[in-house]
């Protein structure tokens, strides 16, 4: 059975207590969605954003820590994420990679924390324009893919998203041709990796919009979309839930 389509939205750094309206405008619009809609908001906004999805829409965090308590100023644990309501947890973005020295190693770690707490992982994989212009796309991502994924990694605990470095928040976007390649690769190198391989959700993320949508949930082995500035307002979320819905 394919799996239950997935369009999910980062935050990032955005948002307060009034954005969380939007959250209500999603519920209104999706009582019966035909996709799971994931929205992950800053963490102090975790769980007033629970209360107001309605077991409609799903809550997640955009990081955690790999220890499940400590002396940790500023970090959160996985546990504690789902305390407040989350059950996903998005990792290894590429804004942690670069901005804050996360190697393949440590997104393993925490995805092995987020699986012990209850949560999902969303690990995400991507090169940057300089190793795509250098023909070194494939070899990136399966490296990625072989570090980042934890023993125990299994298609209801791991969520994989391909987010080209290049792409995000620039309005570029691959061809359809480069995202089918990656996601093929990405199927492939699951086998052997996750014993329930070709029911591991893939998603594309970077500069995913309402116009392009369509197109990119028609390629094979993309079973949805992390979604990051598109996400932020439901009107424009709302045409990109749609298209997957109905893809």
């Amino acid at each position: 059975m394919a799996p239950r389509k997935l369009a999910a939205g980062n935050w990032k750094m955005n948002g307060n207590l009034a954005a969380l309206a939007e959250i209500d405008v999603l519920v209104a619009a999706y009582p019966a969605p035909g996709c799971e809609i994931l929205i992950c908001p800053p963490a102090l906004l975790i769980h007033p954003a629970k209360a107001r999805a309605d077991d409609v829409i799903a809550i997640g965090g955009q990081d955690c820590h790999d220890q499940a308590s400590g002396a940790h100023t500023g970090d959160i644990a996985a546990a504690q994420l789902r305390d407040a309501g989350a059950t996903y947890v998005i990792l290894g973005h590429s804004e942690r990679r670069a901005g804050h020295g996360e190697t393949d190693a440590t997104v393993a770690a925490k995805a092995t924390a987020a699986h012990a707490a209850g949560l999902v992982a969303i690990i995400c994989l991507g090169e940057t324009e300089a190793q795509r212009d250098a023909g070194e796309t494939l070899d990136v991502i399966a490296a990625q893919l072989h570090g980042s994924i934890p023993a125990g990694a299994t298609a209801a605990n791991t969520v994989i998203a391909y987010e080209p470095v290049w792409a995000i928040g620039t309005g570029r976007t691959p061809t359809t041709d480069q995202i089918a390649e990656v996601h093929a690769l990405m199927r492939d190198r699951l086998e052997g990796k996750v014993a329930d391989a070709a029911e591991v959700r893939l998603l594309y993320g970077g500069s995913v919009k309402p116009g392009n949508a369509s197109e990119i949930f028609a390629i094979p082995h993309v079973d949805g979309a992390l979604v990051g500035g598109a996400s932020l307002k439901a009107a424009d979320f709302e045409p990109i839930i749609a298209a997957l819905a109905r893809s």
